[in-house]
């Protein structure tokens, strides 16, 4: 068997061993064009916001901005020293930490276990996908006078919407690469007699990491975004809050150091997500390295 499929592959070989003679020396020194991503340099991510900044620095110097409009970057800097030095700051980060971290944590396991089971099971796909699906075209920050109605103003509301969004992200993701395994993995877990248990474990999942790991960053995102909404609705504490408050008192610079604080947890937990999502593909080969 081995030799009759080995053979038909050495003609090919000595056809092209002869065609490299009659082409010459210079074929075969040509150098190899790199297509892809070249290597970046270290916080090369910065550099726009860096940029930014720089902008934003000049603009105030020359008189370009009105600082009642938008504060200096260096009025900031002193609001955020203030802020820290009374201890409000850390009040309001503590608050909203805690609210993103649960609304995450629930939104991640149920956006994920509905995913597996609509992904893995025709009836779960029958039962689950369709109100999913529903819920993705009517926007989360729409359900919050219903959810008001049904749970009151308090921490409850907050945590459900922050979830909300989270389990769309996590499904719509998790979803997609559960069911878009190649079909030729399939036949070839047939052909060596996988059970159903040993398909998914060695299979589909690791099939579906990568959407998974793109459904956190998404949903990461996305609770820092509706954070933001739903701490203007009767909260005490929490950065959102801080922010509506030096709204009505014409504050920007106030609100500029809570938009910071949003894009600092922001990125440095998408980070940290890209840091683990390339650990644990590390066998993935892609364009970006």
């Amino acid at each position: 068997m081995t030799s009759i499929l080995s053979a038909p592959a050495a003609a090919p070989a000595r056809t092209t061993a002869a065609g490299a003679d009659r082409s010459g020396s210079g074929a075969a020194e040509r150098p190899i064009r790199r297509l892809g991503l070249r290597k970046g340099f270290p916080f090369s991510r910065l550099a726009g916001v860096l940029l930014l900044l720089a902008v934003w620095a000049v603009g105030s110097v020359a008189g370009l901005i009105d600082p009642r409009k938008l504060s200096a970057p260096w009025t900031v800097v002193t609001t955020a020293v203030d802020l820290i030095s009374t201890g409000i700051l850390q009040e309001h980060i503590a608050a909203s930490l805690s609210r993103a971290a649960v609304g995450f944590a629930f939104g991640v396991v149920i956006g994920t276990a509905l995913a597996v089971v609509a992904g893995l099971t025709r009836s779960g796909d029958a039962l689950i996908d369709g109100p999913i699906q529903l819920k993705r075209a009517i926007p989360t920050l729409g359900l919050i006078p219903l959810l008001i109605l049904w749970l009151g103003i308090g921490e409850t509301f907050k945590i459900v919407i922050i979830a909300l969004g989270v389990v769309v992200h996590m499904y719509i993701q998790t979803h997609n690469s559960l069911t878009s395994i190649d079909n030729r993995y399939v036949e070839l877990a047939e052909v060596l007699g996988l059970s159903r248990a040993t398909f998914i474990r060695k299979v589909v999942l690791p099939g579906a990491m990568p959407g998974f790991f793109l459904g956190l960053r998404l949903s990461v995102t996305g609770a820092w975004l509706t954070l933001i909404v739903v701490e203007g609705i009767n909260a005490v504490t929490g950065l959102g809050k801080m922010m509506y408050n030096a709204q009505n008192y014409g504050q920007s610079d106030v609100i500029l150091v809570g938009l910071a604080v949003y894009g600092i947890f922001g990125l440095l937990s998408d980070a940290v997500l890209r840091y683990i999502e390339r650990r644990s593909l590390s066998w993935r080969k892609t364009l970006a390295g």
